[in-house]
C-alpha cells in the first residue's frame, strides 16, 4: 500500500550553529529507513508526469519502485541509463522547478522527494561498489568535448557509453567545471565529483587539464586532428558587473573569483596558498544560488554579519527556497528590494559602505516579474569592507573569437539549433554557453541532447 502522508520526510541536516563554521556538507542524506518511507509515497502513476519534468528524461517511478524492494543496486542502473552524474544532481538540481513539481503527490500535498531518493541511491552505490562500469567496444569515432563541467561530461559519457573516443579539453587544473569551481563543498563535496568523473574514466574518456581551447589550440584544430564533432561546453564564466563607483576598489570580488578562491583553490584553509579576503561586513549583491552561496561561504570564513541585497522582493528570488531557507537559519541578513548605487572606500582606498537605495514593485517586465522601481528620497548606507557582486554571468568570448564561422547571439551565446549545432558544420554547442547561466541538469540535458545528434550524424555517413 502507498504511504499516503502528504508531506515528504525532511532531510536530515547539520544543525544551523554548528554547519555555518565548517565546510562539511550540510544535508546529510535520507537513512535507508527514511527512504523507504520516502520510497512509499510515490503512486508509481502509469504516464508518469514526473519524467517530463526531468531534462535527462530518468525513469523516476521505476528506479522508485527498485527501492521499495530494497533493489538499490538496481535503482542505480536506471538512473545511470539516464544520467552520467546522478550524485550531483541528487544535490544540486532544483527539483521542485522540474520533476517534483509534475508529481501528482503535490496536487494536495507535498511531491515525493525525488532528488532526495537519487541522492540515497547514489550515495549507497557509491559506498557499496568498487567496480569500475565495464568499458564499451570502440566505434573507431573520435570526438572532442571542450570543457568539463556538467554538459560537457554529459556528452562525453553518452558518447563513450556509445563506443566513442571521447577526449574532454579542460582550461583548469582540475576537472568538473562549475561543479568544483563554483557549489561550495558544503552543498557539494568535491569526492562526489571526484567519483562521477573516475566513473567516466574507466568508460574511456579521456581529460586533458590546462588547456584553453582558443589559445593552447582551437576548435579547427581539433577538426584539423582527426576529431569528427567537437561539442562546445564551456559554460558561462564571465562575470557581469552593475556599472556603478566603487567597483574597482579593493574588497569588492565577482562571484565567480570569490567562489573559485574558495572552493577550487581552497582559500578557506588555513594556510592556503591562495590567498581571499576575511572581511567583518560582507554585502552580496543578488538573489540566485550564486548569490547564496558567496554570503554562506562568507560567513563561513568568519564574517561577523552578511547580508544579501536584493532589488527585488522574497517571492521573486530566484535561488532555491531550500537555499535561501538555509541562509536564514544560518544568519544571513536579507536586504530585499534594496538595490546598490555606489560603492564607498575608507581613507586608504579600501570598499567601506554600500550605498543603497529602496525600491517598489510596477508592472512586469519581459521576464514576467514585476519591475523594480527606485524610490525617491530613499537611500542609505550598509556597511561593508567586501561585497561580492553576484548578477549573472556570460559565456567567455574567447571560443567565438577563435573559431571561424561561429555564429553567436548579440549577448555572447553560441547559437546552435535544438540538436546543439552550431553554424560551423560537426561543432556543437550547449549548456550555458549556449543559454546564459542555467541549472546543471538543464545544462546535462544539453549535454545528452548533443551526445546523441552527433551520434546520429557520424553515423549517417
Amino acid at each position: 500500500m502507498p504511504n499516503m502522508n502528504p508531506k515528504k520526510n525532511a532531510m536530515p541536516s547539520q544543525p544551523a550553529d554548528v554547519r555555518r563554521t565548517n565546510y562539511e556538507e550540510v544535508a546529510l542524506g535520507y537513512t535507508e529507513e527514511i527512504a523507504l518511507d520516502e520510497a512509499a509515497r510515490c503512486l508509481n502513476c502509469k504516464n508518469m508526469p514526473c519524467v517530463s519534468g526531468c531534462p535527462v528524461m530518468i525513469k523516476i517511478p521505476h528506479f522508485i519502485k527498485k527501492i521499495t524492494e530494497k533493489d538499490y543496486e538496481g535503482a542505480y542502473r536506471i538512473i545511470a541509463d539516464s544520467s552520467s552524474l546522478p550524485a550531483v544532481c541528487g544535490r544540486v538540481c532544483p527539483q521542485e522547478t522540474q520533476c517534483e513539481a509534475k508529481c501528482v503527490r503535490g496536487i494536495k500535498g507535498e511531491p515525493v522527494g525525488i532528488g532526495r531518493l537519487e541522492r540515497f541511491v547514489a550515495d549507497r552505490h557509491n559506498a557499496a561498489c568498487d567496480t569500475p562500469p565495464e568499458r564499451p567496444a570502440p566505434n573507431g569515432h573520435r570526438v572532442a568535448v571542450v570543457g568539463s563541467g556538467p554538459s560537457g561530461l554529459t556528452c562525453a559519457g553518452d558518447l563513450a557509453k556509445a563506443g566513442y573516443e571521447v577526449t574532454v579539453f579542460e582550461a583548469l587544473h582540475t576537472a568538473g567545471g562549475v561543479l568544483v569551481y563554483g557549489i561550495p563543498e558544503f552543498r557539494l563535496p568535491k569526492a562526489i565529483v571526484k567519483k562521477e568523473i573516475e566513473n567516466l574514466k574507466a568508460l574511456g574518456v579521456k581529460i586533458e587539464t590546462n588547456m584553453v581551447i582558443g589559445k593552447s589550440l582551437t576548435v579547427d584544430e581539433l577538426l584539423e586532428d582527426g576529431f569528427e564533432a567537437v561539442y562546445i561546453g564551456t559554460g558561462a564564466g564571465l562575470p557581469r558587473f552593475m556599472g556603478i563607483p566603487g567597483e574597482n576598489l579593493c574588497g569588492v570580488y565577482s562571484a565567480n573569483e570569490f567562489l573559485t578562491r574558495v572552493n577550487l583553490m581552497k582559500a578557506y584553509r588555513e594556510g592556503a596558498d591562495t590567498p581571499i579576503m576575511h572581511a567583518k561586513r560582507v554585502a552580496v549583491v543578488g538573489g540566485g544560488n550564486v548569490a547564496m552561496d558567496a554570503a554562506r561561504c562568507a560567513m563561513r570564513l568568519g564574517a561577523e554579519s552578511v547580508s544579501i541585497v536584493y532589488r527585488r522582493g522574497e517571492a521573486e528570488l530566484p535561488a532555491r527556497a531550500e537555499e535561501v531557507e538555509h541562509a536564514k537559519e544560518e544568519g544571513i541578513v536579507f536586504h530585499l528590494l534594496t538595490n546598490p548605487k555606489e560603492i564607498l572606500p575608507d581613507e586608504n582606498g579600501n570598499a567601506a559602505k554600500l550605498v543603497c537605495v529602496r525600491m517598489g514593485l510596477g508592472e512586469p517586465d519581459e521576464s514576467g516579474r514585476r519591475r523594480p522601481v527606485e524610490i525617491e528620497g530613499s537611500e542609505f548606507e550598509l556597511e561593508a569592507d567586501c561585497v561580492i557582486m553576484a548578477i549573472g554571468t556570460s559565456p567567455n568570448p574567447l571560443i567565438k573569437s577563435t573559431t571561424e564561422g561561429l555564429e553567436c547571439s548579440k549577448w555572447g551565446g553560441i547559437i546552435a539549433d535544438e540538436n546543439g549545432l552550431t553554424s560551423r558544420a560537426g561543432v556543437y554547442a550547449g549548456g550555458d554557453a549556449v543559454t546564459g547561466a542555467a541549472t546543471v541538469i538543464l545544462a546535462m540535458g544539453a549535454g545528452k541532447t548533443a551526445a546523441a545528434a552527433i551520434d546520429r550524424m557520424i553515423r549517417s555517413r
